[in-house]
């Protein structure tokens, strides 16, 4: 499997003299055949600026970083896919942060690229081609001209239109999962988050946050907009925003005034669920389900990217719990990072999180950030590094009733994805 580079210019090449090599955190190391599936449609290929790659010199067998002026790159996966390694590379400038993405270790071969990456889940329903360029801006032009004093599609129409953000996209297309972003303000400070960043943190935030509050009035009207088919999903908490549940008021009286007029769709929040009383309101009005964003089961690794405040790690466990007591399908949203996620104590630790509060999902995401100032920012794991092949594998075998899956399922989707998994 041959390595790939970039020119200085962004052109792909593969290195016919170079075998290709990936990292699993901080240490590099060989790609098994079986890591390797095809480059998935609706995948971007992308240069890492400030790099260069590494692999095996095919005449000496050697270790080497390639020479000449050459960089690294790596794969962004669509939904539906986790990566298992992230590229091998050195830093000409370890000064410099690489914008926040999911960087995916690349191969050529047999005429093709491939990838570090497993299908987690079917990716077709969140394929970017499914969202026409030019239905979509047809649809928010009639949404603004129908809804325009609501400052809420105003917001949602730059999130569609300029960041390309599906599910602000969704919320004009009227399918699937919809946003209703409602929070200005925020009760953590993640590391890297991706609408808002301190001046001195050196990294780019690439999405604007929202800056005024919404009336219940104006979130209504996008609830209801949406809420027009059986399986249609609204969500509050989106990447555009802060914290959800620091306006609980504002949704626990628009879930009530929805449910009094329709009870068709599901009402879904994304939240950091460190607000555990503004949690339960939120469930107890109508909640239909709850995804829960967490990077670690571990205290020290959570507060460490998080930087919770006001709340801790136990605070969201209670949450879970609570939500699903009271019927609310749970997951969490979980930020994975090969070289930290699929170490024996980080394993370990997330096995029994999950099984205390009852999830019924684990929704993968591959964590968007620079790999170094990440791997510098956490508390080193102990034990054995398993790798996330064999991660996900001990998954199934200790979780037989969760799903792994990327993005949320419906109560009967959930069913079939476990009668599938049960019966193989």
């Amino acid at each position: 499997m041959n390595l790939v580079y970039a020119d200085l210019d962004g052109n792909l090449f593969d290195h016919p003299d170079y075998i290709a090599l990936g990292r699993n955190g901080d240490m590099v190391t060989d790609i098994m055949e079986d890591e390797l599936i095809p480059l998935p449609e609706g995948a971007t290929m992308v240069s890492l600026p400030f790099t260069k790659p590494i692999g095996i010199n095919l005449k000496s067998g050697d270790m080497q970083v390639v020479p000449g002026n050459v960089q690294a790159v790596g794969a962004l996966l669509p939904q539906g896919f986790t990566r298992l390694l992230i590229p091998s590379y050195v830093k000409s400038d370890a000064s410099k942060l690489l914008p926040l993405f999911g960087y995916t270790a690349v191969v050529w071969k047999d005429g093709g690229f491939y990838v570090a990456a497993h299908a987690t889940d079917d990716p077709e329903p969140w394929n970017p081609r499914n969202c026409d360029p030019a239905e979509l801006e047809v649809q928010v032009q009639q949404f603004l001209q129908q809804y325009g004093d609501n400052r809420v599609f105003q917001h949602l129409s730059k999130c569609a239109l300029e960041y390309e953000c599906l599910t602000a996209s969704n919320t004009f297309l009227n399918r699937l999962e919809g946003s209703i972003p409602v929070s200005f303000s925020c009760n953590a400070g993640c590391f890297g988050c991706i609408s808002e960043q301190p001046d001195d943190s050196g990294f780019l935030a690439p999405q604007t946050r929202m800056n005024f509050k919404p009336t219940v009035d104006e979130v209504v009207q996008v609830m209801l907009q949406h809420l027009k088919t059986p399986d249609n999903i609204v969500s509050f908490g989106q990447g555009c925003e802060g914290e959800p549940s620091t306006q609980a008021p504002t949704i626990i009286e628009a879930i009530k005034r929805v449910r009094q007029q329709t009870d068709a769709g599901y009402i879904n929040i994304n939240t950091n669920a460190g607000l555990t009383d503004h949690i339960r309101g939120i469930v107890d009005a109508g909640l239909n389900l709850m995804r829960v964003s967490t990077i670690s089961a571990l205290d020290d690794h959570y507060n460490a990217y998080y930087k919770p405040r006001g709340y801790t790690l136990k605070n969201v466990e209670k949450s879970l719990r609570y939500a699903a007591d009271k019927g609310v399908i749970t997951s969490i949203n979980y930020l994975i990072f090969p070289g930290v996620t699929d170490r024996e104590e980080e394993i370990e630790a997330m096995i029994e999180f999950v099984r205390r509060t009852d999830l019924k999902l684990i929704q993968l995401r591959n964590l968007n950030i620079d790999p170094e100032s990440y791997l510098q920012l956490i508390p080193k794991a102990q034990g054995e590094l398993f790798g996330m092949k064999q991660m996900l594998e001990i998954f199934e075998q200790e979780l037989p009733d969760v799903i792994l899956g990327s993005y949320t399922h419906l109560p009967e989707s959930l069913k079939q994805r476990r009668y599938l998994q049960q019966s193989q």
